[in-house]
């Protein structure tokens, strides 16, 4: 007949020589105590640790002892379930033996393959956020393609801020006594009407930069030359 007391006193006193600074008696009748087990330490010093609560039944071994996790940390929920399915598998494989060291030995290995996935998913995060960045830093810097549709939108945008600033500067010139003066002589004055515009942004301290490899080849524009209407001078003149 097996002496179950004998046994489970055998093994507490194993017990608490091998976890001299984890183990915890909590009562006798019925026998429980507890045991902490903490993780290795991840690469930065990050750990995991779960006190595991074990209770003697009358006929432990030959029936599985008692188990919850008591507290924990930096534990997740979905590691709980966890442990608690792993307890059970290793309670159900050992019946018969004293067991309390092979379930805490489990349970170390687990803590220990945490440890690693939540290493691994803090890594994975990282280099998503690295490849975010680098896909917005390559957005920024090739900007919007420019097609004929969206150039000629901004070129007559540009040449509404570019007739506001004339005005107001032809408003300056003539609220400072200065005449005004009319086309013919602003024509005489700058021989180069492009050269006369870009004066007047830098004037009113406005730079713009266009990045010619932004804009389509000439070639492939969809031109039909047999069309009545085409004027290639014309082009000329839209693309002054």
């Amino acid at each position: 007949m097996t002496d179950y007391a004998e046994e489970q006193k055998n093994e507490l006193e194993a017990i608490e020589s091998i976890y001299p600074d984890s183990f915890t008696v909590l009562s006798d009748e019925p026998t429980s105590f507890t045991i902490t087990v903490t993780s290795d330490a991840g690469e930065h010093g990050e750990t995991v640790e779960a006190t595991l609560r074990f209770t003697y039944v009358d006929k432990y071994p030959d029936e599985a002892p008692l188990w919850e996790i008591h507290s924990q940390e930096n534990l997740e929920d979905q590691y709980v379930k966890d442990i608690l399915t792993l307890l059970q598998q290793q309670a159900e494989e050992n019946l018969g033996m004293v067991m309390i060291f092979t379930l805490v030995t489990a349970v170390q290995e687990k803590l220990n393959e945490i440890v690693d996935l939540m290493k691994n998913r803090q890594e994975e995060e990282k280099r998503q956020k690295e490849r975010e960045a680098e896909e917005a830093e390559k957005v920024a810097f090739q900007g919007t393609v420019v097609t004929i549709e969206n150039f000629l939108a901004w070129k007559a945008q540009f040449e509404m801020e570019l007739a506001e600033l004339r005005r107001k500067k032809q408003k300056e010139e003539e609220q400072a006594g200065k005449p005004k003066l009319t086309g013919k002589q602003l024509f005489e004055r700058d021989h180069n009407l492009d050269t006369s515009d870009i004066q007047f942004l830098e004037d009113a301290g406005n730079n713009v930069e266009v990045d010619e490899s932004l804009f389509q080849d000439i070639d492939d524009l969809d031109l039909d030359e047999d069309d009545p209407d085409f004027d290639p001078l014309e082009m000329g003149s839209d693309e002054d």
